[in-house]
């Protein structure tokens, strides 16, 4: 276990052994629905999908009925299934904003660079189970490095553990992040990027546009504290500096007033991004970004007639 790994809050490891028990239980006929709706395709040389045959198989219990062969069936006396070409992107593509302004907090106590990482284990743990390769890219004012690795979830959340945070840090960059996602040329990869609410602005809209043009588009926003409203732990201070907010200015007037300020800027960005084909999980800790991918992912199977995607069958419970 890296030392990423044990100075996590406890509410960042427990979303994480959720991801990790729903990537080992779900079918692969799930998962590829699951991600099938969130980006773009194209043909590959891969089974399970509904492209040119390339294989007849014995039925297994993880394989659709729709994709049973009668007439193979009926020659063999048992279940046959047709392995079929599938249409897959040839990469995913998770770029994580790691600069120092990601160690501000959340509600939940979680730094946003723990959510954001969180976020991209969600990804990861899909994205391996149906083998594709996943591109971890983290960015500040000093770096932008792509982090090679190899393997499934276990590898890429070492990989993503010891890229995340690092003795040194630099401010971030995220205009470089954008430049850098608008030089990928494998069109119709599905791109994530992840960051805080304080990084977005307007002057954003033309890069995330350009980036949706070519490739679906997942925009992470977490939310961090609000500074004027008490929180049960620790006291407040400035990130950069250290100065603590001065005790009269923390009051449920000024918290309502920028809740209602960062509400209607969300709302705006929300429109915007909607409008480009780029779908936006605004979350304030890993058990908020956990439930609305869930939600997400869903909702868009509903919507395209695919079977429900359930996690409520996930549980500590029973883990280790």
């Amino acid at each position: 276990m890296s030392s990423a790994q044990r100075q996590a809050s406890p509410e960042a490891r427990e979303v994480r052994r959720k991801i990790e028990t729903l990537s080992s239980t779900l079918t692969l006929p799930t998962v590829r629905r699951a991600l099938g709706v969130l980006e773009g395709e194209h043909s590959s040389s891969r089974l399970g999908g509904n492209n040119d045959p390339m294989s007849t198989r014995d039925y297994t219990f993880e394989d659709e009925a729709r994709l049973i062969d009668w007439k193979a069936s009926a020659k063999q006396g048992h279940p046959m299934v047709i392995d079929r070409e599938r249409l897959v992107t040839s990469r995913v593509h998770l770029l994580l904003d790691n600069g120092l302004e990601m160690e501000g907090r959340t509600t939940s106590g979680e730094t946003a660079t723990e959510v954001a990482g969180n976020a991209m284990c969600m990804f990861a743990a899909l994205s391996a189970r149906r083998h594709d390769r996943i591109s971890l890219v983290f960015a500040d004012s000093a770096n932008i490095i792509r982090k090679p690795f190899k393997g499934g979830l276990a590898q890429f959340e070492e990989a993503i553990d010891n890229g995340m945070g690092g003795e040194k840090r630099h401010p971030r960059n995220f205009e470089a992040l954008l430049a850098y996602a608008r030089t990928l040329n494998d069109r119709g990869s599905l791109v994530v990027i992840a960051t805080d609410e304080h990084a977005l602005s307007g002057d954003h809209l033309h890069s995330l546009r350009l980036i949706a043009a070519m490739h679906p588009l997942m925009l992470i926003d977490v939310a961090t504290l609000n500074p004027f409203r008490k929180i049960p732990f620790g006291q407040i201070t400035d990130g950069f500096d250290g100065r603590r907010i001065p005790a009269f200015m923390i009051g449920e007037q000024s918290a309502s007033s920028v809740d209602t300020h960062r509400k209607y800027l969300t709302a705006q960005l929300q429109e915007h991004l909607k409008a480009n084909g780029t779908t936006l999980i605004r979350a304030k800790s890993s058990e908020d970004m956990f439930s609305q991918f869930i939600h997400l992912v869903s909702v868009t199977l509903k919507q395209t007639s695919f079977a429900r995607f359930d996690a409520s069958s996930v549980s500590l419970g029973g883990m280790a």
